[in-house]
């Protein structure tokens, strides 16, 4: 959706202000931001609580980067370059964190002679009855990608960002942007076909 003239010309106002250090401004682009950023920040994590820290981080990130925004791309497309990548962190340190969790309890087991009892990740009965299988299918398929394929699929699929400003935020070509896609969303639809074929 494209803003509109006056959209444009109230957020370069706030960017101004913001640049001079005005934190009210600065409020005002969080309260506008914040729910579109937090959609893709949870669907790239597929944690509410990543989701959260890594608005959280984006905006200050873009707090502490302001003065060097010049809008050569649009405030939309900066904040979501700043929160992908903060997403890309967080998925580092989560991956760093469960190598050594993981390390430690192989460690722990040899140890102890028998393995840990690790409580299922499965969702209840009730859970599965609350939502639909498929959407509940679909949401791990996409979870299981790659992370630069969660990305793009994400940001087209999802928040329906035209591929050159997708190619912005991700730092690659549009060609690149188009390939990964089609190849997100060949393995996101074998993987619910796979799932729907299971007993």
């Amino acid at each position: 959706m494209s803003a509109t003239n006056t959209e444009i010309a109230d957020e370069q106002q706030l960017l101004a202000a913001c640049r001079n250090g005005d934190t009210h401004a600065f409020e005002q682009l969080v309260l506008r931001y914040q729910r579109g950023l937090y959609n893709v920040a949870f669907r790239i994590s597929g944690n509410e609580a990543d989701a959260a820290e890594i608005v959280q981080e984006t905006f200050l990130a873009a707090w502490r980067k302001i003065k060097a925004f010049r809008g050569e791309a649009r405030l939309s497309t900066w904040l979501t370059s700043i929160a992908v990548n903060q997403a890309r962190t967080r998925w580092q340190q989560n991956r760093q964190k469960r190598s050594r969790e993981e390390s430690l309890d192989a460690s722990a087991e040899e140890k102890q002679g028998a393995p840990l009892q690790i409580a299922s990740e499965q969702p209840s009965a009730l859970e599965l009855l609350e939502r639909s299988v498929l959407r509940g299918l679909l949401e791990r398929c996409i979870r299981a990608l790659d992370q630069g394929f969660r990305e793009v699929l994400v940001l087209r699929d999802m928040r329906e960002m035209p591929y050159d400003e997708m190619g912005q935020v991700l730092g690659l070509r549009e060609g690149t942007v188009k390939s990964r896609l089609f190849r997100a969303r060949e393995a996101v639809r074998d993987c619910v076909t796979k799932g729907m074929a299971q007993p």
